[in-house]
């Protein structure tokens, strides 16, 4: 059986972080969402089909993508990267079926060897499309995340299930002390190459705490389980609360609860991030802090176009924050903020607007085209070249592609931005 992992029909409900990756690289727990399926379905690897505007930047990553001939010669397990994996119970290999939402969304297709040599088309889509008309369609209610803040709200407990499947406790690395670890030594691990430092207080006692290898923990830091740290991050005497994955080589300091931060990006300072999801290449200012809960303890809306908020469900919703966005000291997010990708962002004093479009220079609240995407794109290979990654062509080419896919509210966003000027 091949397993193929495939996005949907539903991309933007994953935006920001879905701009610049696919969902099933976005995180949850202790792993991406990939992951998650692999390791259910006991898929060594898998084939990968993305937008075409990131398939070279994919490809950079060591994974090939878009490869139709890796649908010919065996059977076939094709997977929407939004099923939750630990709810996937569809059997890998039998008859040929085609699992199908009630909106129409194919969710999965499982393909014999013999039916997937008949399938022909110019892309994945076209595939799919010949297998629903073909194939036996069957009813498919498995669960699947709808949108991105879903992985914010599902992120406490699926550190507990990934700690749990992990298998792995003890200290490999190095605890100096004095230290303390509350709860059961079984539901701490510290990875080789760590290093944490006197003065840190390790709370498993409501959830357990994974710090990868090379992880470094500063004095007066505190964590509390259910949390995960990937590799090379550091901690810098932060308040590390329950519900946090923080990806590989970041910097967190001030205080953070209940978030996903996918990777290299930097939180060093004071300042409060609560149920969010913060991609990567991101700077968060000094004392920069969202809010997470209205004052009216109200279910949160996000709005992701600019115009129409979409009710979450939930009283706690933070911000959403996409790659290579930098933000001042003192800056101020409003409950369920969606921040785009490539932002630039100078404090007002007060919470921002809900929604800030990709590309923007906010510049006393109002959008702007301040200085240009060149300059943009400066900044970010400086930050990259920080951690010793590199800003190539096909990420330039991938993000002149975000630009003009945002280009609309964004454009929207500056023209409201000019009136108001123009009346003050």
């Amino acid at each position: 059986m091949r397993l193929i992992l495939i996005e949907g029909d539903k991309r933007k409900n994953f935006y920001p972080l879905a701009l610049s990756r696919p969902i099933f690289d976005l995180r949850c727990g202790m792993s991406s969402l990939g992951d998650k399926l692999k390791a259910k379905l006991g898929a060594a690897d898998a084939a990968y089909f993305v937008e075409d505007y990131m398939a070279v930047v994919f490809a950079e990553s060591g994974r090939k993508a878009n490869d139709l001939a890796a649908l010919k010669g065996d059977d076939l397990l094709i997977v929407n990267a939004r099923l939750k994996a630990d709810s996937f119970n569809v059997a890998p290999t039998g008859k040929s079926e085609v699992g199908v939402a009630g909106d129409g969304e194919i969710m999965y297709a499982r393909i014999a060897k013999a039916d997937a040599a008949k399938l022909e088309g110019a892309c994945i889509g076209c595939i799919l499309a010949a297998a629903k008309a073909s194939l036996p369609n069957v009813p498919c209610s498995l669960p699947a995340y709808s949108y991105i803040w879903d992985l914010v709200l599902a992120n406490p407990q699926t550190l507990k299930a990934d700690f749990k499947a992990a298998g792995r406790s003890g200290i490999e690395g190095t605890l100096e002390q004095p230290n303390a670890i509350r709860g059961s030594a079984k539901d701490v691990f510290v990875g080789k190459g760590a290093l944490v430092h006197p003065m840190v207080v390790i709370d498993a006692a409501n959830g357990p705490v994974y710090l990868d290898e090379g992880v470094e923990v500063h004095p007066f830091t505190r964590i509390e389980g259910p949390c995960y740290v990937g590799k090379k991050s550091i901690l810098l005497g932060a308040k590390c609360r329950e519900g946090m994955s923080i990806g590989p080589m970041c910097r967190v300091g001030g205080e953070v609860e209940e978030s996903i931060i996918q990777g290299y990006s930097n939180k060093y300072h004071d300042g409060f991030l609560g149920h969010a999801y913060v991609g990567e290449w991101v700077n968060l200012g000094a004392l920069t802090t969202n809010s997470d809960l209205k004052n009216d303890y109200g279910s949160v809306a996000v709005i992701m176009d600019g115009k129409n908020p979409i009710d979450t469900g939930s009283t706690k919703v933070g911000s959403l924050i996409g790659d290579h966005t930098k933000t001042s000291i003192g800056t101020l997010f409003n409950t369920g903020a969606y921040v785009g990708a490539m932002c630039l962002i100078m404090a007002t004093g007060k919470p921002l607007a809900k929604f800030i479009p990709s590309f923007a220079w906010l510049l006393e609240g109002l959008v702007t085209k301040g200085f240009g995407k060149g300059k943009l794109y400066g900044t970010a290979k400086v930050a990259m070249s920080r951690r010793k990654c590199a800003w190539t062509p096909a990420q330039e080419a991938m993000w002149d592609a975000i630009f003009e896919m945002t280009a609309g509210p964004r454009n929207e966003a500056i023209a409201k931005g000019r009136k108001a000027m123009f009346r003050g």
